[in-house]
């Protein structure tokens, strides 16, 4: 049995097999929803039913809240249609536009650029052309079937040769697959990974300056957007603001500082919220987010692009609609949202 789902304002229909979800389906298709995590956890493919009824898998309240569920919002990455639907959601031209591909891919180089992030640049298959947005991510397939998601740090136009995706990895304490990256990884390791997923790029209709924010390794997206920037000459006036607590954390500060000085239109601001004395930091401290609200109290004209903790990219979204007129459709965000924020708070 099939159901059929039809997307609003857009007009474009799918079909939802029986007991699946609706993002899972669009992405299936080539139906650009947004969306972040896919588990239930960061609330940005959050939508409205219209019509239809769903029934939802485990999620996070505070990616829907029962009151908002009552109210008739879904998200769609845990919604399995009982019925054909109805439903209210922004459609993101180029989600879709890439083929979703599983593929081997080969360790090349692991460098520890702090005491717990790891770059690692891992070997596309030559069979294969994993094609990709900047922004987006791909997913890790442990042996066991879990899953875990990172970000490309390099543009599809700085893949290199052989061709090859960044990625930026902290290690969490008794996580099962960063004790290994941290542990026991080494170098021609051959790993399975499916991407590209994501809807977190730039909106390169646009004509707005922008803001780029990031928290530690969230910086990953970011610095591949950057980059896309500079390989496609767009010259939007942007601002890049990094946070992190102390300055070892800031693990490619250099890129950041050499990226504002070949690029006249950007600006790079690092923050850290618990500089250390042997730091003999002079620069902007405190919480990233309102770095960002301190030199650009009005918002209303920009986009903003965040990336990192899920309580920065929370609270970023908060304060700046509320208190810097950014229009709240003009917020792109991806929450890196660890196993234990996914299975915190389940509803």
């Amino acid at each position: 049995m099939t159901f059929t789902v039809q997307i609003k304002p857009a007009d474009r229909s799918f079909t939802v097999e029986r007991d699946e979800a609706i993002l899972p389906a669009a992405i299936r298709q080539g139906i650009g929803l947004p969306y972040g995590c896919r588990d239930g956890a960061c609330g940005s493919c959050k939508s409205r039913l219209l019509e239809g009824r769903v029934i939802h898998g485990a999620h996070q309240l505070k990616a829907l809240s029962a009151a908002e569920e009552e109210a008739g919002f879904v998200l769609t990455c845990c919604a399995t249609p009982q019925t054909d639907c109805v439903v209210e959601a922004r459609t993101v031209p180029g989600a879709g536009e890439f083929p979703v591909l599983k593929m081997p891919t080969r360790l090349m180089t692991i460098e520890r650029a702090a005491p717990d992030v790891a770059v690692l640049r891992l070997q596309l298959p030559a069979n294969q052309q994993l094609q990709y947005r900047a922004g987006q991510y791909v997913e890790f397939i442990l042996r066991d079937g879990a899953r875990r998601s990172y970000s490309m740090a390099n543009a599809p136009t700085q893949l290199g040769s052989p061709p090859a995706i960044e990625l930026h990895i902290r290690h969490m304490p008794g996580g099962k697959f960063t004790d290994h990256v941290f542990g026991a990884m080494k170098e021609k390791e051959i790993l399975r990974m499916e991407g590209p997923f994501g809807s977190f790029f730039l909106r390169a209709e646009s004509d707005k300056p922008i803001v780029l924010l990031a928290s530690g390794t969230g910086f990953a997206p970011i610095k591949a957007i950057v980059q896309q920037m500079q390989d496609q000459g767009i010259t939007r006036p942007a601002v890049l603001y990094w946070g992190c607590r102390r300055k070892a954390d800031l693990y490619q500060h250099d890129w950041c500082m050499q990226a504002a000085a070949a690029m006249p239109n950007l600006r790079y601001v690092p923050v850290l919220s618990e500089p250390a004395p042997e730091d003999a930091w002079t620069g902007r401290t405190g919480f990233v987010h309102q770095a960002v609200m301190a030199d650009l109290p009005d918002l209303s004209g920009h986009q903003v692009y965040a990336c990192g903790a899920p309580v920065m990219v929370d609270s970023a979204q908060r304060d700046f609609v509320a208190r810097c007129a950014l229009p709240a459709d003009e917020y792109y965000a991806d929450s890196f949202t660890s196993e234990a924020d996914k299975h915190g708070a389940a509803a």
